[in-house]
């Protein structure tokens, strides 16, 4: 099998209502991908996923530099390939961020094409099995800017879908809002729901030494992003001092920045985004450093869970999978949860295939 043609895309699909977290106002996700072209028929689709901003430089280097050393090769050299890009021309200019997100889409397609050539989903041609169970936490009714009786309402009826668990975001100007509307959650949801907070990387070391203090008597089940992602010994030194666990992955761009965090005891939930680092190439890899630290993945879903629900399913230490629903309606089979579980994909690839119409209504390149 040859690679024949590259097309990449950039799709922006209304987020609606809009929403906020403690860094980000988002009325938008955006998909920059590509499409992967086969002379035996296969498409492979792939994309990243963003805030809408930046994708013209994730398709541009995949354009420039990534979609040239494709043009012949068999796709089932995937490794290869990765390694060809990954330590190719962009090495001198970029070992993270845009260099990697693009490479995650390309990657994402290889794999999508070895699943529809094997006639298997991919969770399958991974070595999945069925029978495991994907417990579902939803994020999607704990936004900042909710009204404190909105956040209430949304996370009271995802407890009565069947949801495992709960997320909402902190990091207002003020942590006392903050404190009363954890509390408030907690009461809702009553005890035995799993709750979660996420800072989204607002708080510096003294609130988050103060604050996550204070939030434990609410038996959170992790703290997520308190800090800046960069800051490993911020981080060890809240792992060390909260009794509450520590979370983050979904601004850690790369296998050698995840062992690092994980190596010095930083990390106790690891939340690897195959949209972030390079792909499904680098998330399995990322999976199998933390399964020897017994560390659990439960990964940010940067691509709406549509990759990361076949990644759990065929990973012995992946616990469980953030819900977002934004973009599901978009795709040939779209991620589904039903009573807080995850229901497995059957058709054979990555779940990434888009309805075509959705390439002429939402694309934007």
């Amino acid at each position: 099998m040859k690679i024949t043609k590259v097309e990449t895309f950039v799709l922006h699909v209304p987020i609606d209502p809009p929403i906020t977290d403690a860094i980000n106002v988002a009325t938008h996700w955006g998909l920059s991908g590509v499409r992967i072209y086969t002379d035996e028929g296969y498409v492979g689709y792939g994309y990243t996923g963003t805030c809408a901003h930046g994708d013209d430089m994730i398709v541009d280097t995949i354009d420039r530099y990534y979609a040239p050393e494709l043009i012949g090769k068999d796709p089932f050299m995937v490794k290869e390939i990765w390694d060809t890009l990954r330590f190719g021309k962009m090495h001198w200019i970029g070992r993270a961020g845009i260099t990697h997100m693009a490479l995650a889409a390309v990657d994402i397609a290889l794999w999508d094409i070895m699943a529809k050539a094997s006639n298997k989903p991919l969770w399958q041609y991974l070595g999945g099995h069925k029978s495991k169970g994907i417990k579902a936490y939803n994020t999607n009714g704990g936004w900042l800017n909710w009204s404190k009786e909105r956040l209430l309402k949304d996370v009271t009826d995802i407890v009565e879908q069947g949801f495992t668990g709960v997320k909402i975001k902190v990091g207002k100007s003020n942590p006392h809002e903050d404190y009363d509307r954890v509390k408030a959650v907690r009461k809702a949801i009553g005890d035995e729901t799993i709750f979660m907070i996420d800072v989204n990387q607002q708080w510096n070391i003294n609130t988050a030494m103060t604050w996550g203090k204070k939030l434990e008597e609410f038996d959170l089940f992790w703290l997520e992003e308190p800090l800046n992602p960069d800051d490993i010994m911020g981080h060890k030194k809240l792992a060390d001092a909260l009794n509450v666990p520590i979370a983050l992955g979904e601004h850690v761009y790369s296998k050698y920045a995840f062992r690092d965090y994980i190596h010095q005891g930083a990390i106790e939930y690891c939340q690897v985004d195959v949209t972030r680092v390079a792909g499904i190439t680098e998330w399995l890899q990322v999976a199998g450093l933390a399964a020897s630290y017994d560390i659990p993945i439960c990964p940010h879903v940067g691509d709406m869970g549509q990759i990361h629900q076949h990644l759990v399913a065929a990973t012995q230490g992946a616990i469980m999978l953030e819900y977002i629903p934004w973009i599901r309606s978009i795709f040939v089979e779209p991620a589904t949860v039903v009573n807080g579980q995850y229901v497995l994909p059957e058709m054979p690839g990555a779940s990434t295939e888009i309805i075509p119409r959705y390439f002429d209504e939402y694309r934007i390149r």
